[in-house]
């Protein structure tokens, strides 16, 4: 598998009780970061500015090599950049251990919650993925033409699921567009997707006006010239470790394959004919569809099964990813063995798929209650599905009892927990970070550069250079001048 790094930024929800603490859920969610930082010293708060809507304290950089801060009142944090798989599931499910430990030490009345949306507001937070990608193919002709149905129909096995539907205004449209709202807002109990509803353009480049399929902000991160940085909206916060690794790691494979496929072939579409005649309507129908056929148009005219058209990208990714090491290995076998699973019935994918699995809960919560899927009892138990906290949160009740596959060990997320990774430049950058602490030394960090006084910097242009030796060198020429205030 070509060698790129990836990243995972989530938006926690937060619920306080009131009748027990003064404040509001964004103050907790305040109070949770700063003890992160003050408490425990996970990593140094920011002392800059880096827009406008985040002023020094507001966040900062951990030990681990990832970053926690505060986003619209939400409790966010991005892992670092990962280059394995499992790596990065660890880091994701590092973060929930963290804020489990604090709520334990302190006592607060509060819980956090991994999902992306709000039932009481129709609000929606997110769940944002990064890959890092080749600025050799052309973007706009060649990957996003190639990904549009892919993340489309990724859902079937990513999405999250959630009880009833939340219907944005729309804004625009030709009167097919408007005839095929209507043909959604009819009745749904459930679907398997939390943002597909929310979803309103296929590809827009900034985040707070429209939410999109592709988001297409040019902001790599890293050495401009040679990358670019897909930078995701359209994926649900996963409570299931193996619907992590399974979302992450086919659309990995997936952009290796494109790039092989264009060092071969130059500026043509690896999947003709597979374009969808509207994906924002698709994304939508494919959520709501309960007889789960999933069947979507394509520009064409011609229909097909959302799993058949994951065939069609698990087949091409076969075709031009040759080398197999272990990961990529467990990549192809886990998605062609839930496409397999999907084509014959969704319970068979209970232990792996998070929209499944609080799928077969809630069913079985109605039939032993003898309630409806209108009861106001099942958004709450659909909320508690998500709620990171192991002791009460329903998708750790499945894992206790052995019920969800797991791909990772506890030893590797605590070991997540305080320890960059090793392979990406997050160990270079944790690092400098503690170095420059232990020799009081204030600093600035970034992705891709940690400043030292004013003027003087080490940039990490590329996301897998590790070389320590490098970042030591910079710090005894830093000690051999005085740094400037």
């Amino acid at each position: 598998m070509n060698k790129r790094v990836f990243g995972i930024e989530t938006e926690f929800g937060c619920m306080t009780d009131t009748e027990r603490i003064r404040g509001t859920s964004e103050g907790v969610a305040a109070r949770v970061r700063d003890y992160v930082f003050d408490v425990l010293e996970f990593g140094l708060r920011d002392i800059h500015y880096r827009d406008w809507g985040e002023p020094p304290g507001n966040g900062g950089f951990l030990f681990n090599g990832g970053r926690l801060y505060i986003d619209m009142g939400h409790l966010e944090y991005a892992t670092p950049e990962c280059a394995t798989l499992f790596d990065l599931v660890a880091y994701d499910k590092a973060i929930e251990r963290i804020i489990n430990n604090i709520l334990t030490d302190t006592g607060l009345p509060t819980a956090f919650f991994k999902n992306n949306i709000d039932h009481f507001t129709g609000a929606t937070f997110g769940c944002h993925e990064n890959f890092q990608v080749s600025r050799e193919v052309p973007f706009y002709r060649v990957v996003i033409p190639t990904l549009m149905p892919f993340f489309v129909t990724r859902q079937i096995y990513a999405g999250a699921g959630r009880v009833g539907v939340y219907d944005e205004m729309v804004e625009f449209g030709t009167q097919d567009v408007l005839e095929g709202q209507q043909e959604l807002a009819e009745p749904q109990h459930y679907q398997i997707s939390q943002r597909a509803d929310h979803i309103v353009t296929e590809i827009y480049e900034w985040i707070q006006f429209s939410r999109a399929i592709i988001n297409t902000r040019d902001e790599p991160l890293s050495d401009y010239t040679k990358y670019r940085r897909l930078h995701l909206l359209v994926g649900d916060s996963n409570m299931s470790e193996y619907a992590t690794a399974l979302k992450v790691g086919t659309t990995s494979l997936l952009l290796s394959a494109i790039e092989t496929f264009y060092e071969m072939h130059g500026e043509k579409l690896p999947l003709p004919g597979f374009e969808l005649a509207d994906p924002v309507y698709a994304i939508r129908h494919v959520s709501r569809d309960n007889t789960f056929k999933w069947r979507i148009e394509l520009k064409s005219g011609k229909t097909i099964s959302a799993v058949d058209l994951q065939r069609e990208y698990l087949n091409f990714v076969q075709t031009f990813i040759t080398e197999h090491d272990e990961e990529s290995q467990w990549i192809l076998s886990a998605w062609e063995s839930i496409l397999d699973d999907l084509d014959k019935d969704w319970e068979r994918v209970i232990p792996r798929v998070d929209w499944a699995a609080k799928k077969w809960l809630l069913e079985t919560f109605i039939a032993e209650e003898k309630l409806d899927w209108d009861d106001p009892w099942i958004k709450s138990q659909d909320l508690e599905y998500h709620n990171i906290h192991t002791e009460s949160g329903l998708y750790y009740a499945l894992q206790a009892h052995g019920q969800m596959e797991r791909v990772v060990t506890d030893e590797q997320i605590e070991y997540a927990i305080d320890n960059a990774p090793q392979d990406t430049r997050a160990k270079v950058r944790s690092f400098l970070m503690r170095t420059l602490t232990q020799n009081q030394m204030p600093c600035i960090v970034d992705w891709h550069q940690i400043y030292a006084g004013h003027t003087e910097y080490f940039e990490m242009k590329e996301p897998l250079d590790t070389n320590i030796a490098k970042a030591q060198r910079w710090i005894k020429r830093l000690r051999k001048r005085p740094l400037r205030n």
